[in-house]
């Protein structure tokens, strides 16, 4: 039976192999390396198919999708590796697609190693990034992080050279519909698409796998959240408005979401550890599609819009070990969106400003921005804004600072 499976996987992996390939920022070339590679991410983000493509540069390997409900009461380990063997003559490199789905799946990676294969995983699940990487696979893997197309990657999409203008007006587009790749390739109905995935990620893979009995206040707390991004939240008030048993039970749902790759959160920046978590947080969707096609009366608030996609930029390169972000808020209620940390030192401060040509507005960002550059010691001042690109001094009763002003999609572009 296993082979049977197995066998028509091979033929669908052919098929995928034959269609056209948008080259993603993310390296394939480290799967040279003997270390088990584990390339994490949202559903349908990509992630396969950019791991099928990496191997076939590098020769034949087999191929095992474990989000098949035919292999789901697989117990005889064995008989799905003597299956890959007759089927692909013995490869060296195999392709385990949505490891998480296998039962102690970390113990069997570890023994595929052990006998000489080189791994590459995949999984929809943020979990492995921490704890069970870091427990089972110590020091012998390597992960890849692969969200929805960045804006860079969207661009690929579209053919022939492009003006500045041109790319700041498929930026609004993308601001809109986000990054998931199929329904930008292959032209798909987006709403009824993100639709169909948000139900599969919610009910197969929180609700099933955390056997979630309230299934009404996690619903309620996914719809809150989207219509609600870039905001503050505390555990008590979302208990309150979502209907959720208490705020233990939304701190439990929350993290089954970030698991899930759904959303997540930054902390307010602190260099006092009781501050950071006593403190509210603020909440980011992982794609824009997400937020324009399933929140309740969500208003074209390009702000907020906005603000996640950078938001987004910025958890990549967190989850690549690159830097550390959070946001920052003083006892006047003045907010700067984002804290970069790199190391132990900031490094800079962003603030999102679609409203860049309104003076209050941009009085009011700057203002912050100054202040807490003076507080956290930090000189890298940058505004983000639609189409405004500039450097200038700026000064505010006493405080003064170089801030350095660019449009949007350029800065999205050079996060990749």
């Amino acid at each position: 039976m296993v082979r049977d499976v197995l066998l028509v996987q091979k033929r669908e992996l052919e098929d995928r192999l034959r269609e056209g390939y948008v080259e993603r920022a993310a390296k394939a070339g480290a799967f040279k390396s003997p270390l088990i590679h584990v390339v994490l991410g949202p559903r349908r983000a990509g992630k396969s198919f950019f791991a099928m493509h990496g191997l076939k540069k590098m020769g034949g390997f087999g191929y095992v999708n474990f989000d098949d409900e035919r292999l789901a009461e697989i117990r005889d380990y064995d008989e799905v590796v003597a299956a890959v063997d007759a089927l692909y003559g013995k490869p060296k490199r195999l392709l385990l697609d949505e490891i998480q789905n296998l039962p102690k799946w970390e113990l069997f990676v570890n023994r595929l190693q052990r006998q000489g294969y080189r791994l590459v995983v995949t999984g929809s699940n943020a979990h492995l990034l921490s704890s069970e990487l870091a427990t089972h696979l110590t020091g012998r893997h390597m992960p890849v992080v692969l969200f929805p197309f960045s804006f860079s990657e969207y661009l690929r999409t579209i053919p022939g050279e492009m003006t500045g203008r041109e790319k700041a007006e498929a930026f609004r587009l993308y601001a809109e519909e986000g990054g998931y790749p199929e329904p930008i390739i292959k032209k798909v109905d987006r709403r009824e698409y993100l639709s169909t995935l948000l139900n599969a990620i919610l009910y197969k893979d929180i609700v099933k796998r955390f056997q979630v009995r309230a299934v009404q206040g996690l619903e309620n707390l996914v719809t809150y959240l989207m219509s609600n991004v870039a905001n503050e939240y505390s555990l008590n008030s979302l208990a309150n408005v979502t209907r959720c048993r208490s705020p233990h039970t939304v701190e439990k749902y929350l993290r089954y979401l970030e698991q899930a790759f759904l959303f997540f959160s930054l902390k307010r920046f602190s260099f006092k550890v009781k501050e950071q978590i006593r403190a509210n947080r603020k909440i980011y969707c992982m794609d824009n599609g997400w937020i324009t096609s399933t929140a309740f009366r969500f208003s074209p608030d390009r702000g907020r819009l906005y603000e996640n996609l950078v938001a987004i930029a910025l958890r990549r390169r967190e989850l690549a070990g690159e830097c550390g972000v959070f946001y920052w808020k003083n006892p006047e209620h003045e907010e700067v969106d984002f804290v970069v940390k790199e190391g132990l030192k900031v490094t800079r401060l962003i603030q999102v400003c679609a409203r860049a040509d309104d003076p209050k507005v941009l009085d009011r960002e700057t203002r912050a921005l100054l202040k807490a550059g003076k507080e956290l010691k930090c000189g890298g001042l940058y505004v983000l804004t639609e189409g405004m690109e500039k450097e200038k001094e700026m000064k505010w009763f006493g405080l003064r600072g170089k801030i350095r002003f660019l449009p949007m999609w350029k800065w999205l572009m050079d996060c990749g």
